[in-house]
């Protein structure tokens, strides 16, 4: 990206805004806090505001808006809606439309945070100019229909610096009594709040198309990372997520930990959300096979290429790996032919062997001479 940006490029609208906010996070809540003891029931509510404007992101913006990955009832939009806007990351019309062309022109032109215009353009860059025209939001026009999505949309501005910033400073002022308590609601349950949800965010267009695993597919510069989604309610697991994204799961293993589709699943089990959309073990499990077959002959490829010598032992226990997962692969596609679903222990047989050739391959090296 060229660094010597014309000025009628900033969006200082936006620029100014995270300016301020980011100062007054990093510099104003720290001097405050040393100055000042924060009553306990403040930091219970900044703990409230950190989780409900950030699974208003990630289980209502993205999940249920972007990629209508389930059904939700009016309780449940609402409420995202009202702390989404809370976030200061827009409205979920357009944040979704955004989200939307990511996903449909990934790590290309069209890509609102394309990761190949660099790592600060995807992080924040993208926010802070306008280096393109503006594209019309011609692919939210189901969202449109809802009318509580068009009054957030038509009052965003307000809803955020009502419910995100001014409440928290009335109840502080309330709480610690005066004018101390209310700049402490301001300054932490407001803009250091704030200020976190959003880098949070930001990092999973950046980071989360950077570094981390890619076990599902190498088509689009996403990747999981498992550290990303302790930070973010789950939504670091990027790669699986770009490869299925109408899943309402971004973890979708077991142990994987992702508080958003577990809090769609409470919701779920509440009836205030319906028509989960999931994508079967048997295609994930497919994936997976795929992706590690490719790696593998590329690999292998790869080091025959070289000049050195390949350690022989590790070559044919690769060799008889890649092998028997073709003849998986064969299993699978023969079954998806006849309509037959496999068995839960054939799909964990598939899955340990999948990982044992991964495994193989970052045994793979040259033999020393």
């Amino acid at each position: 990206m060229n660094l010597r940006i014309p000025l009628d490029r900033i969006n200082w609208i936006n620029t100014s805004f995270l300016f301020v906010i980011t100062s007054l996070a990093v510099v104003g809540a720290p001097i405050y806090l040393l100055k000042y003891d924060l009553h306990w029931a403040m930091w219970a509510l900044f703990g409230f505001y950190m989780i409900a404007t950030g699974l208003s992101i990630t289980l209502g913006y993205h999940r249920l808006f972007s990629h209508l990955s389930f059904k939700a009832k009016m309780p449940v939009r609402l409420f995202t809606l009202i702390f989404g806007a809370c976030a200061f990351e827009n409205s979920a019309l357009h944040w979704s439309s955004d989200h939307r062309r990511h996903h449909k022109h990934t790590d290309h032109d069209n890509d609102p945070y394309d990761i190949s215009k660099g790592f600060f353009w995807a992080h924040m860059g993208w926010i802070l100019f306008k280096l393109n025209a503006p594209i019309p939001m011609d692919n939210v026009q189901d969202l449109r229909k809802d009318s509580l999505i068009r009054f957030q949309d038509k009052h965003c501005v307000l809803i955020a610096f009502s419910a995100g910033l001014l409440l928290p400073a009335v109840i502080g002022y309330f709480v610690m009594g005066g004018m101390v308590g209310a700049m402490g609601g301001f300054l932490i349950v407001g803009t250091l709040r704030v200020v976190l949800v959003q880098q949070s965010t930001f990092f999973i267009n950046s980071l989360c198309h950077t570094i981390g695993s890619q076990p599902y597919s190498t088509q689009c510069s996403a990747r999981d990372s498992w550290i990303m989604a302790l930070v973010t309610y789950g939504e670091g697991y990027h790669n699986y997520h770009h490869e299925f994204q109408h899943d309402y799961r971004n973890g979708v293993k077991v142990w994987s930990f992702d508080p958003t589709k577990w809090a769609i699943l409470i919701l779920h089990k509440l009836g205030l959300v319906s028509n989960l959309r999931r994508v079967s073990t048997s295609k994930i499990v497919a994936a997976e096979m795929h992706e590690a077959q490719r790696k593998a002959e590329a690999r292998l490829a790869e080091l025959q290429a070289s000049d050195g010598s390949i350690c022989e032992h590790t070559l044919a226990r690769v060799n008889e790996l890649l092998a028997q997962l073709k003849t998986n692969r064969r299993e699978f596609e023969t079954s998806v032919a006849q309509s037959i679903d496999a068995s839960r222990s054939t799909l964990k047989r598939w899955r340990r062997e999948t990982r044992e050739l991964i495994r193989g391959l970052g045994e793979l090296r040259l033999a020393e001479v």
